[in-house]
């Protein structure tokens, strides 16, 4: 599948019917969603893979990943209504992606799902609860060999020092990040914000 066609595909996905701001649910834009997964892909890093993706939200990343041939994916959530959609999505692509509602902190959760190849995930930028970024890299990389995740620009050196010693940053992509006005406190009807999509290798 071509980057553009994978793109086409996952714009036709609804997105949070109720957003939470507390949960920072804005939709992940299917130029960025597919960015992530074709170069994760062309790294050898999705075809085939089992892949694991915390904090799904409505399946954009988790669908992505099925349609780019992934041999199994799963999908952590801790907000059912956003599974709701996350699995209508799934049925209107004929993606294959098993969704769990949880909280990626509950314990016990790495050991119930298991070993992945990859990881890819968008997780909170930190608006609202600082760090709220953390609980989500804990998962992938106890869980994950490799993992992608969305950034704000420049957390780059922030991440590494979070990760020393359990994992390793090899690779970061510049990309923009377009948010439509979601929440009563936003001011503009669009904003766009820097990202980077970092690729992490688990220190085994």
């Amino acid at each position: 599948m071509k980057l553009r066609d994978l793109e086409i595909r996952l714009e036709r996905l609804d997105g949070f019917s109720r957003p939470s701001a507390k949960l920072e649910q804005y939709a992940t834009p299917a130029t960025l969603a597919a960015r992530l997964l074709y170069d994760a892909c062309m790294r050898g890093d999705i075809e085939g893979k089992r892949v694991l993706d915390p904090g799904t939200g409505t399946g954009i990343l988790a669908i992505g990943a099925s349609l780019l041939g992934a041999a199994d994916v799963v999908a952590v959530e801790i907000d059912p209504d956003a599974v709701s959609i996350a699995e209508q999505n799934r049925d209107d692509t004929d993606a294959d992606v098993r969704y769990i509602v949880s909280d990626v902190q509950r314990p016990g959760l790495s050991g119930e799902l298991g070993r992945f190849d990859t990881a890819v995930m968008n997780p909170p930028f930190g608006a609202q609860n600082v760090h709220a970024d953390r609980p989500f890299l804990d998962l992938a990389l106890a869980t994950a060999d490799v993992t992608y995740g969305i950034f704000n620009a420049g957390s780059r050196g922030f991440i590494e020092g979070y990760i020393r010693d359990r994992g390793t940053v090899t690779d970061a992509i510049g990309g923009k990040c377009s948010i439509r006005r979601t929440f009563a406190f936003h001011r503009k009807e669009r904003l766009e914000i820097d990202v980077e999509i970092l690729r992490i290798v688990r220190i085994s």
